[in-house]
C-alpha cells in the first residue's frame, strides 16, 4: 500500500478519539456515531464498497439532520475509499468537500483530519508535492495551537514520507526523527496504535539509513518494523516494510535475504488480496441466497435444490482452493529457480567483466606495441631509403649517366613511393591512437600547392596526363593553419586522380568562396575524366584498405589514402564529398576555414642562390651519422654546394670535434649506438652556446619534438628528404648563426 492510505488510516483512529469527546451526544448524534464507525470497520478490512455504501448513508442522514460535522465525516470517508481503489480524481472531490464543511463546523480536529487527507493526495503527484507539504503543515500549526503533541505525529511522519519517496534524504530525517521522539514522550495512544505507529516510522527509518549505506543501522529498524507490525497482525505495515527492506538488502548485496524478505512482502501483500476475495464471495453468496430466500417464501419446495446448490458451490470452492494453492506451490518453486539461476548469471558475469578488464589490458599493451612496432619500423625503412633515394638524386644530376637517366628517374619513384606508403600506414595508425593533432603555422598556399604538383610530374608524365591548375588570386598570400597535413590531403587526392587516369585531364582548383580581413574560407576541387567510380563502391573507398579494381597494375596502392583524407578533413572540422559517374572521372571536393595570416606583412624567402656566393667554400659542416652510406650521401649533398664537411661516427667524437674544432653547423643524427644524438647536443650546448645543431632523423617529428628542444637542438630535419628544401633550412640556420654572431 502507498503511503496515502496508511498515514490516513492512522490519523483516522486518532481523530475517532477526538472527535467523540468533542461531540455532544444525543440519540440522533449517537446514530451518526455508530455508523461512523461502521464505516471504519469497513475500511480496516478492505470491504470499500459497503465503506461506499454506509458513507452515503451517513451522507444524507448526516445532511437530513442538519450536522455538518459528520456531513464532513462522510466525505472524508469517501475519499479514503475512493484513494484505496486508486480512484484518486474522486477521492479529491470528497476530500475537498470534506474540508468545506469541516472548515463551515470550525473543529480542530476534523480540520486536521482534512488538511491531513488533502496532503495525502497531493503529496503523491510530482507536481503538486511542495502542496501536499503545505496540507501538512496546517495541520502542525492546528496541533501546535491545541498543544496536543500527539497530533503532531502523523503529518510530520508524512512530510518525513514525502521527502523519502522524492529522493530528499536529508531533508526528511529531521521530521522522521521528530516524529519517533513525539511517539516516545507519548503514553495515551492504545498498545494496537501504538505498534501501528512505531512500525510505520521504524520503516521509513530504515529506508533513510538504507540510502545512506549504513545497512546495519536500517536493518536493526526493519527488524524493529517488522516485529511489532507480525505481533500484533498488523498487515499492511507488514507488507510496506518487508518490501523497503527487500529493497535495502538487494543494493547491499545480500540478494538470497532479499529474495526471502521479498517472499515475505509478497505472503502479506497477497492477504489483502485474499480478503478482497473472500469479501466478493461473501457478498456474491449473500444477495444469492437473500433472492433464494424470497423465491422460498413463495415456493417452499425448491429448498432442496437451493441448498443442493450451495453444496454443489462449496465444491467448487474447495476445488478453486485446492487448485490455487496447486498454482501458488508452482510459483513458489519457479521464482526460487528464477533466484537460483539469477545467482548463476551474476556469478558468470562477474567472471566476464574480469575477463573483460584482463582483455582489455591486453589489448592496450598490444596498441602500444604495435605503436611502438612501427615507430621502430619507420625509422629502420626510412634510414636506408634516405641513402636510396639521396643517392638517386645525386646520380641524377651527373650528365655523364645521362643514358640512365629514365632508370634513374623509376627508381627514385619507386624509393618516394614506397616513403609514400610508409608514411600513409604510420598516418593511419597514429590517427587510430588520436595522436594526430592540428598546428597552426604560416604557409603560402600558392607555394604549397606548387610543391605538391611538381612531386607528381614524373606520374604526370608516365600516364601522359595534363594538368590543369586554378589558383583564385583574392586567396590571402599567408594563411595559418597546419599546411603539413592539408599537403597530405591533397597530395592523396591528386595522387589518386593521377594514378587512376590516363591520357586525360586532371583539373586542380583552388578559390576563396568567403572571407573577410581575419579568415579565408577556401574551396579545393580535384577533378579527373577517368574511369570513375560505381555507385555502390562511393562508400566502400573510404574505408581502410578497401581498392578499386584498376586496368594500372602500377599503382595499387594500399587503399589507405582515403580514409587518412577523411580522417584528416574531420581534424579541420570539414568533410570530402565526392562526385562520380562511371566512365565519366571522378571529382572530389571539400572546403577548410583558415586564419589569415595578418601580421606577415612581407615574407622574407631564403633564396638558395643568394647563399651560394656568400658561403660557397667558406663555411665548414660537422656531419654526425652512424650509418656510412647516409654519411657519403649527405657529405656528397653539401659538397656539390661546395660546404667544407667532416664526418663524426658516434656521439663522442663530435663532441670532440666540436670542442676543438671550427664549425658554422652541426648535422646531427638522434639514434646513434653509445650516446645519442640527442645526449651529445646537450654536452655541446655547455660549452657552445650558439652554433646551429640539426636533428638529422628518421623518427616521426611528433615523437621526439618535445626531446629535440629539450636538448637545446635548433631545427629539425627529417630522412628520407626533398635536397632542395634540406639545403634551404641549412641556409636558413647558417645565416641566423651570423646575424647573432654580428650581434
Amino acid at each position: 500500500m502507498t503511503k496515502s492510505y496508511t498515514a490516513f488510516f492512522l490519523l483516522f483512529i486518532l481523530c475517532w478519539s477526538g472527535s467523540s469527546a468533542q461531540t455532544p451526544h444525543s440519540s440522533d448524534k449517537d446514530s451518526l456515531k455508530d455508523i461512523l464507525k461502521e464505516i471504519s470497520v469497513h475500511i480496516e478490512k478492505y470491504r470499500y464498497d459497503q465503506a461506499i455504501e454506509d458513507s452515503h448513508d451517513l451522507l444524507n442522514l448526516a445532511k437530513e439532520k442538519n450536522n455538518l460535522y459528520y456531513v464532513s465525516h462522510a466525505y472524508n470517508s469517501l475519499g479514503h475509499a475512493y484513494l484505496d481503489q486508486k480512484d484518486s480524481a474522486r477521492a479529491r472531490k470528497n476530500y475537498a468537500l470534506g474540508l468545506e464543511y469541516a472548515q463551515r463546523v470550525g473543529n480542530d480536529t476534523i480540520l486536521m483530519r482534512s488538511y491531513n487527507n488533502l496532503g495525502n493526495i497531493y503529496s503523491e503527484i510530482p507536481e503538486t508535492t511542495e502542496k501536499g507539504i503545505d496540507y501538512y503543515n496546517k495541520v502542525i500549526d492546528l496541533a501546535k495551537k491545541l498543544n496536543d503533541p500527539s497530533e503532531l505525529i502523523i503529518p510530520k511522519a508524512n512530510i518525513g514520507w514525502t521527502y523519502l519517496d522524492n529522493n530528499k534524504y536529508q531533508e526528511a530525517y529531521p521530521y522522521l526523527k521528530e516524529s519517533l521522539q513525539l511517539m516516545d514522550s507519548i503514553a495515551t495512544l492504545g498498545d494496537k496504535n501504538r505498534s501501528y505507529f512505531y512500525s510505520q516510522i521504524y520503516m521509513l527509518h530504515g529506508r533513510y539509513f538504507g540510502h545512506e549505506k549504513q545497512f546495519d543501522t536500517a536493518s536493526y529498524f526493519f527488524d524493529k518494523s517488522i516485529e511489532l507490525a507480525v505481533a500484533d497482525s498488523l498487515v499492511l505495515p507488514a507488507a510496506e516494510a518487508y518490501k523497503a527492506y527487500a529493497k535495502m538488502l538487494e543494493e547491499e548485496g545480500d540478494f538470497e535475504a532479499a529474495y526471502m524478505a521479498q517472499l515475505k512482502f509478497n505472503e502479506y501483500n497477497s492477504m489483502v488480496f485474499e480478503s478482497e476475495k473472500l469479501r466478493q464471495m461473501e457478498i456474491a453468496n449473500a444477495r444469492f441466497s437473500i433472492s433464494e430466500y424470497k423465491k422460498n417464501l413463495e415456493i417452499a419446495e425448491r429448498e432442496q435444490n437451493y441448498q443442493d446448490e450451495i453444496i454443489e458451490k462449496s465444491q467448487e470452492k474447495v476445488i478453486i482452493m485446492v487448485i490455487s494453492s496447486v498454482i501458488l506451490v508452482f510459483i513458489l518453486v519457479f521464482l526460487y529457480k528464477i533466484n537460483h539461476d539469477r545467482r548463476g548469471l551474476i556469478s558468470e558475469l562477474k567472471n566476464k567483466n574480469k575477463q573483460y578488464k584482463e582483455a582489455k589490458v591486453e589489448a592496450e599493451n598490444l596498441s602500444l606495441l604495435k605503436t611502438r612496432f612501427f615507430s621502430t619500423v619507420s625509422h629502420e625503412i626510412r634510414t636506408p631509403l634516405y641513402g636510396v633515394i639521396g643517392l638517386t638524386s645525386l646520380l641524377l644530376e651527373e650528365k655523364s649517366l645521362g643514358k640512365h637517366k629514365s632508370d634513374l628517374k623509376s627508381l627514385k619513384f619507386s624509393a618516394d613511393y614506397l616513403l609514400a606508403l610508409i608514411n600513409d600506414v604510420l598516418q593511419m595508425n597514429k590517427m587510430e591512437s588520436n595522436e594526430v593533432n592540428l598546428e597552426s603555422v604560416s604557409f603560402n598556399p600558392r607555394d604549397l600547392l606548387n610543391s605538391i604538383l611538381n612531386s607528381f610530374e614524373f606520374t604526370r608524365v608516365q600516364n601522359k596526363n595534363e594538368l590543369h591548375l586554378d589558383f583564385d588570386e583574392n586567396i590571402p598570400s599567408f594563411l595559418l593553419g597546419d599546411s603539413i597535413r592539408l599537403s597530405q590531403v591533397l597530395m592523396n587526392l591528386v595522387g589518386n586522380a593521377m594514378k587512376f587516369t590516363e591520357r586525360g585531364n586532371i583539373y586542380f582548383q583552388v578559390k576563396q568562396i568567403d572571407g573577410d580581413k581575419d579568415h579565408s574560407k577556401i574551396y579545393f576541387e580535384i577533378r579527373d575524366d577517368g574511369p570513375g567510380i560505381p555507385e555502390s563502391k562511393k562508400k566502400v573507398i573510404f574505408e581502410e584498405f578497401s581498392q578499386l579494381d584498376n586496368s594500372n597494375y602500377n599503382y595499387q596502392g594500399t587503399g589507405l589514402g582515403l580514409p587518412i583524407v577523411k580522417r584528416l578533413l574531420k581534424l579541420f572540422n570539414s568533410k570530402i564529398k565526392l562526385d562520380s559517374k562511371e566512365g565519366e572521372g571522378s571529382t572530389f571536393s571539400f572546403s577548410i576555414l583558415f586564419d589569415v595570416d595578418t601580421a606577415k606583412a612581407e615574407t622574407i624567402k631564403i633564396e638558395e642562390d643568394s647563399y651560394l656566393h656568400e658561403y660557397s667554400g667558406k663555411k665548414c659542416i660537422l656531419i654526425v651519422d652512424d650509418n656510412r652510406i647516409n654519411q657519403v650521401v649527405t657529405r656528397r649533398i653539401l659538397e656539390k654546394k661546395d660546404f667544407i664537411c667532416e664526418v663524426a661516427g658516434d656521439g663522442m667524437q663530435a663532441i670532440e670535434l666540436v670542442k676543438n674544432g671550427n664549425f658554422d653547423l652541426v648535422l646531427m643524427d638522434v639514434n646513434m649506438p653509445g650516446i645519442s644524438g640527442l645526449e651529445a647536443s646537450k654536452k655541446i650546448r655547455e660549452f657552445n652556446k650558439i652554433i646551429p645543431v640539426l636533428a638529422l632523423t628518421a623518427v616521426e617529428v611528433e615523437e621526439i619534438r618535445e626531446e629535440i628542444h629539450d636538448a637545446g637542438m635548433s631545427g629539425i630535419i627529417i630522412k628520407p628528404y626533398d635536397v632542395q628544401q634540406f639545403y634551404q633550412i641549412v641556409y636558413k640556420h647558417l645565416s641566423i648563426q651570423r646575424i647573432v654572431e654580428e650581434v
